[in-house]
């Protein structure tokens, strides 16, 4: 089959340059059309329920929101993770599904699920699916900024200019208001002028709703014409509702004037934004639909805001902070450039090796080909351009030259001693006899990138992009090279030459006194490698261990957290202060803070909690060194201020490290429960011990306590004795204190929300609302503090569950050593020192679990994927001698990639683990070429010696070849500083000294041991 495909290539030339020639259009248009984005896309199949609850307390809440829908959804099959955050007023229930199962028919079973349960809950409570997004969905803020203008305008200016035309932008699935004022208009009661006239707030609320309502006629006939009918009697001003009339007294109509003051106010607040230590701002937040192209959709935000400008009231800006695209460019300009420069390394190193341009420009122009040939295929199975996809093609240049490299040479070998009449059957001859180890070769590198494939949860979704292009690479170098490099080498390449050049006899000079000593020392050699490879063990138990890497996104942020019983206005003041404090560090530009809960309450913080979004110099001008000392720097501003929490992370980590576990920290210990008070007297303990251990910084817990409660516990041998319900009292407190939305004023296109409640002095002074009157059965007052105590009570400020227990998590961040080191050491101190009573239980939670999943995988993938490669050694060779001792290669190569490891700053990760996976391959290649060679010219009637010798010497430029094109091609991948690049590097350093060693050792003690085990063979 492969002959005849070389074959059918060298007949049809001219058909394989055309058909060359489309592959270069298709894939240049291919790479034009390839959706382009930072990372793959990680985030699994997860439902949110949002529920807004307005005046619940947490635990009414949770007892009468979260517990029901939880028990309802509880059941869904294919459900991983379900789990809940409860807070004032808010409940957000979030599902998690196996990997893939389909958005929609998730989001189907939870809807179905809750329908009936959102029917049910009290009044006034209402809630539903959240927007179809996944948590790396912001991918663009900007401020609304006005000199001359309110926070209250500019955040009309966001909510009806700008936020409606965002909406229509293909990739937008909403945008997110967050700061300012929403405008309203107050009708604020006066409980005396109620009184006196004998009505209820209540009444008023009726007489509003009932009064701001068109409503239609159908329609009469008047002279053949037809006119429609309607009547007006909607709210149109603040006038209007001044003028609405609620109740008639003595022939005279009392009107809403007579009994409030009606003003603008705004709704009530559960968040803001401050900027730069300048006072409150407006922010607006567009998030990304799910499989949406990430920078398609901010070049078409971008474009649409400036489409937007003109319509702008003048003086008021757009000013972004956060844009997802300039991460995009610039990590995939990391890989880009590693991957051009490598292109340029190693075709250098083929010139000097091959020692004449024609064939390497024959072996060169593979690169270009299937870089091509894989992005048409990479569109066509829908894989995006990111950092890990397109780093597969650069960790892949060295080896994607193999086939060619084999092909061309092996044809520059057969024409040296050819003539022109016999030229064409050498070339076919020469290219024929490498087709089926070429094909071999490949199949057992693709084997070995099965435990990589085979990877789940995120970091099967980050590094199977990795394997996937490695693996399309290798397949259409193979196709290349067993059809356009044969067609290519027949033009190109002469009769003759093919000579040792320089380069090639200043390696033989060297290497051949080294092989003679070496067989002439074959044991002590063995005992030599043997040595290396347990020393190579002891050290790779030193090195440490965690899942990624710190990956730089260039964008930092801190989170903040204060005493739970903080007021909004006084947690805006101090983030307005720490901004103030924190830009007088030279590194940092700007910084928005974001307090409290956003709009759609997607991210549902309390209003003691800040995200805090920092905008720095380039790190050209930074008067540090790095990251950790600018961080360094921050604590040190932070720690001034009493009372505040702190730690720090980037945009895209906190959003995965909340997808994965539910919090944003590197570690995080979950202590699970039913008694709240026991929660938080143990998760003290906890904390104390977490403080202690080595490595632990920016430790939180959040305090389940401490929030102040001003309960009405009602009387109810008084309510009996008037007459007045329970209903009552809570209708009471709901409208008068809480205040309710009892309808809107269209303006144009605008709807603003009439709230009725009582004035702000009584809603605030607990005092006054002791003094609150209840209307009787009679009509008869009675003072509130008649029917209800008026106790202040502590309680908690929020309440987390997780697969329906209640949980406290405490979070900590590592600094200085290994993840999966610390958390051993945490389980050791807390089994010591903290005692759970019953019915409670620890868990770790955080980026050490992912790395803990990995490495059982690979446990059981990579012996499997080892066992498959014997098969095809087995088969190759037929006999399992060579099969194993081809196999035996692979500690060796371990030996290099493992020191290698230890004397980085790196630790072992999963790019280092992959890098080792990758390792395999390479290093049963190398032996393949050695083993296949030396039975060729024993086949031929050399002796085990001679074929030895003189096929170590004759095979010693291909093995070199592989070896330093595959360490040249991953140098600009260990040279590089942008973003992304951290999670290469590991793997570069890995496959770098890995090849090193394997190829050395593959030379050298190879050779030594096929003579040992072919001579042994024979005596038997």
């Amino acid at each position: 089959m492969l002959n005849k495909l070389i074959q059918f290539a060298l007949e049809q030339r001219f058909l394989f340059i055309v058909l060359t020639l489309v592959l270069i259009g298709a894939g240049f248009q291919s790479f034009r059309n390839l959706p382009i984005d930072a990372f793959p896309d990680i985030s699994n199949t997860q439902v949110q329920v949002i529920v807004n609850a307005p005046g619940m307390t947490p635990e009414e809440v949770e007892q009468r929101v979260t517990y029901p829908l939880e028990t309802e959804v509880r059941g869904i099959s294919r459900q991983t993770i379900l789990r809940s955050t409860t807070k004032y007023a808010l409940s957000v229930i979030t599902i998690d599904f196996e990997d893939g199962t389909d958005m929609y028919w998730a989001r189907q079973q939870v809807s179905e699920r809750i329908t009936q349960v959102l029917s049910g809950l009290p009044e006034g409570v209402e809630g539903g699916l959240a927007p179809i997004t996944v948590p790396l969905s912001d991918v663009y803020m900007f401020l609304v900024e006005g000199e001359d203008y309110t926070n209250m305008e500019l955040r009309e200016v966001l909510d009806w200019i700008i936020r409606p035309r965002l909406l229509s932008v293909d990739g937008v699935a909403d945008v997110n208001a967050l700061g300012g004022e929403v405008r309203t208009f107050h009708v604020e009661t006066d409980p005396d002028k109620l009184r006196a006239f004998g009505l209820t707030i209540h009444d008023v609320s009726v007489a509003l709703s009932k009064n701001n309502r068109n409503a239609g006629g159908d329609r009469f006939v008047r002279n053949d014409e037809v006119l429609l009918i309607n009547t007006e009697g909607q709210l149109k001003t603040i006038d209007d509702i001044r003028a609405t009339p609620v109740a008639t007294r003595n022939g005279q109509a009392v009107l809403v004037e007579d009994l409030a003051s009606v003003q603008v106010g705004s709704l009530t607040r559960y968040g803001g934004v401050t900027a730069h230590g300048k006072g409150e701002v407006v922010e607006g937040l567009v998030l990304n639909r799910r499989g949406a192209n990430g920078r398609k959709t901010v070049e078409a935000v971008k474009a649409a805001l400036e489409e937007i400008k003109p319509a702008l009231p003048e003086g008021v800006e757009i000013t972004p902070f956060y844009d997802r695209s300039l991460l995009i460019t610039t990590a995939v300009d990391t890989v880009r450039n590693a991957l051009l420069q490598a292109v340029v390394l190693v075709l250098v190193v083929l010139l000097l090796f091959l020692g004449d341009v024609r064939s390497a420009i024959t072996v060169g122009i593979i690169l270009p080909l299937t870089v091509l040939g894989t992005f048409v295929v990479m569109l066509k199975i829908g894989l995006t351009a990111n950092l890990m996809s397109l780093g597969g093609i650069a960790i892949a240049v060295g080896i994607l030259v193999d086939s060619a490299v084999v092909m061309v040479e092996n044809i520059q070998s057969s024409l040296q001693n050819a003539d022109r009449k016999h030229r064409a059957k050498a070339l076919s001859a020469a290219a024929k006899e490498v087709g089926l180890p070429i094909l071999s070769g490949v199949i057992i590198i693709v084997v070995s990138l099965a435990p990589i494939l085979s990877l789940t949860g995120i970091e099967g979704k980050l590094f199977r992009p990795l394997a996937m292009t490695i693996a399309i690479s290798l397949f259409v170098s193979l196709i290349l090279s067993l059809t356009v490099i044969p067609v290519v080498s027949s033009i190109l390449m002469k009769e003759g030459g093919g000579k040792d050049n320089f380069v090639i006899r200043g390696i033989k000079a060297i290497y051949r006194p080294s092989l003679g000593w070496i067989l002439k020392h074959t044991r002590p050699v063995i005992i030599t490698a043997i040595c290396l490879l347990v020393v190579s063990i002891f050290l790779a138990m030193k090195v440490g261990k965690e899942f990624l890497p710190f990956l730089d996104e260039g964008t930092l942020v801190v989170q903040f957290e204060k005493l739970p019983t903080i007021s909004l206005e006084k947690s805006l003041k101090i983030d307005n202060k720490i901004e103030a404090e924190l830009l007088k560090i030279p590194e940092l530009t700007g910084a928005v803070s974001r307090v409290g809960s956003d709009e759609l309450r997607l991210d549902p913080m309390g209003l003691n909690e800040s995200d805090v979004f920092f905008t720095t110099k380039p790190r050209k001008e930074w008067t540090v060194g790095s990251m950790e000392e600018l961080h360094g720097k921050i604590r040190k501003v932070l720690d001034q201020f009493p009372g505040v929490a702190y730690g720090f992370t980037q945009p895209i980590d906190m959003r995965v490290s909340e997808m994965i576990s539910g919090v944003s920290s590197a570690v995080a210990v979950k202590l699970s429960g039913d008694d709240l008070d026991v929660l938080e007297e143990k998760a003290k303990e906890i904390e104390t011990v977490l403080n202690s251990i080595d490595g632990a910084v920016d430790v939180q817990r959040s305090p389940l306590g401490g929030q102040l409660y001003l309960k009405l516990k009602i009387k109810q041998r008084e309510l009996g004795r008037v007459g007045i319900s329970v209903e009552e009292i809570n209708d009471l407190i709901s409208e008068a204190i809480a205040g309710e939305t009892v309808t809107e004023v269209i303006e144009g296109n605008r709807r603003i929300p009439v709230v009725v409640r009582y004035p702000e002095d009584i809603r605030n002074a607990s005092d006054k609302l002791k003094r609150v009157q209840v209307m009787g059965p009679n009509g008869q007052p009675i003072f509130l503090s008649e029917l209800a105590e008026f106790v202040e009570v502590d309680g908690p400020n929020s309440i987390d569950r997780e697969d329906g227990k209640r949980i406290v998590v405490l979070e900590s961040n590592v600094e200085g050593r290994d993840v999966v080191g610390f958390v051993e050491e945490i389980e050791q101190a807390l089994r010591e020192r903290v005692e759970l009573p019953p019915g409670y239980f620890l868990d770790f939670a955080g980026q050490f679990e992912n790395q803990a999943r990995a490495s059982k995988r690979l446990a059981i993938v990579v012996p499997f994927s080892l066992l498959v490669i014997f098969m095809i050694l087995l088969s190759t060779f037929g006999t399992a001698r060579q099969a194993i001792l081809i196999l035996a290669n692979i500690p060796f190569a371990l030996i290099g990639g493992i020191i290698a490891l230890f004397f980085s700053p790196f630790y072992l990760s999963v790019p280092a683990s992959v890098g080792f996976i990758a390792l395999l391959g390479l290093a049963i290649m190398n032996g393949v070429v050695l083993v296949t060679f030396f039975n060729q010219l024993r086949e031929e009637g050399s002796s085990i010696d001679e074929a030895v010798t003189e096929g170590a010497e004759r095979r010693v430029r291909p093995v070199m070849m592989t070896a330093i094109l595959t360490v040249l091609g991953l140098v600009p991948l260990l040279l590089a500083s942008g973003p992304g690049s951290e999670i290469q590097k590991p793997l570069a350093v890995v496959v770098v000294g890995g090849t090193i060693s394997s190829t050395i050792l593959t030379l050298l003690l190879l050779p030594a041991m096929y003579r040992m085990f072919e001579k042994r063979t024979e005596l038997k």
